[in-house]
């Protein structure tokens, strides 16, 4: 099949691999390079590096929405870039568009271009968890199994007809990092088996329920904090779903402390949540419904470390509150 492939950050790259490997790419579309790093120096998308380093030609547009009356030198070019970007995506004959976190919306004109319409790999068993942090919101939530959905796309978030799913256990242990490339790697399994089907006609279109939907909405830092009144296997659970990003924290003498792993202790001092039991030789800090040992921690400015090597150079006084 001719393939149009619109994706940005690691997620999408065994996609494109796939599609590489059993089909042609006519072009790419992701996100404009960014700075980053302290040197704010511009970095390339993996999935511009990928198709560079394949020879596919990559496009690069701030949006693929056309305003009817954009105000502003700016705007103005922004929007004659846009036009230019479909009219050029439109000549090139693609059957398909695969999409895979690519971070801009799709209007309806674009959707409209190929023949076979556009899909999507997104990572969840749709309709839960439609929206920009599925992987994360299933960890933070305590999900035991998650999986990719193929779907169709239309002008709704994540809304189209279901072509195939797949599930992908949970580990009860498992960090955001590991799910997410164990998922990317099954999402680049499945468009190729969505993708025969759709060129064998076989494809199916099942229709998801919005009553059974759920979001999971673009994540914020702030969605990182601890609350140290939620239960145990909450807090737990959100220490798992935001490492590596945003990062785990809560707040200790106006600082951000990092708390990157903990688990369960089975205490029941009447103290209130985010009191300090024991700061020597183990970080026990009192939750909503017991404790959580602290298992590895972070400084501001520092390196992650265990607790106990925290420790050693850190005073944290029993009975100071975390929060």
């Amino acid at each position: 099949m001719k393939i149009i492939f619109m994706g940005t950050p690691e997620f999408a790259v065994p996609t494109l691999q796939q599609l590489l490997t059993h089909h042609e790419v006519l072009a790419v579309c992701t996100q404009p390079d960014r700075p980053a790093g302290r040197g704010h120096k511009m970095n390339m998308s993996p999935i511009k590096t990928l198709a560079l380093s394949a020879g596919v030609k990559v496009l690069q547009p701030e949006t693929l929405r056309v305003k009817k009356s954009p105000v502003g030198d700016a705007a103005i070019q922004i929007n004659n870039d846009a036009i230019k970007i479909r009219d050029y995506l439109a000549k090139l004959g693609a059957d398909i568009f695969v999409v895979a976190a690519y971070g801009l919306i799709l209007p309806k004109a674009v959707l409209d271009i190929p023949t076979l319409g556009c899909v999507n790999v997104h990572a969840s068993l749709l309709p839960k968890y439609r929206g920009a942090s599925p992987i994360h919101s299933a960890i933070k939530n305590g999900e035991t199994t998650t999986g990719i959905t193929i779907m169709h796309m239309d002008v709704g978030l994540d809304t189209g007809d279901m072509i195939l799913q797949r599930e992908l256990a949970i580990g009860p242990e498992e960090r955001a990092q590991s799910l997410h490339d164990r998922m990317a790697s099954l999402g680049g399994e499945c468009i190729v088996e969505a993708l025969a089907q759709l060129e064998a006609g076989t494809a199916a279109r099942i229709p998801q329920s919005d009553t059974a939907s759920t979001y999971a909405p673009m994540i914020q830092k702030s969605d990182a904090l601890i609350d140290w009144g939620w239960p145990t296997a909450q807090i737990i659970n959100l220490t798992r779903a935001f490492d590596p990003w945003p990062g785990p924290y809560t707040m200790l003498n106006g600082e951000v402390l990092k708390i990157w792993q903990a688990e369960k202790a089975d205490i029941t001092e009447n103290v209130p949540p985010g009191t300090v039991l024991t700061a020597d030789p183990s970080l026990l800090v009192r939750t909503g419904d017991s404790a959580v040992r602290v298992l590895e921690i972070q400084a501001p400015g520092g390196k992650r470390m265990s607790a106990k090597d925290y420790l050693r150079g850190r005073e944290i006084r029993v009975g100071e509150i975390l929060g």
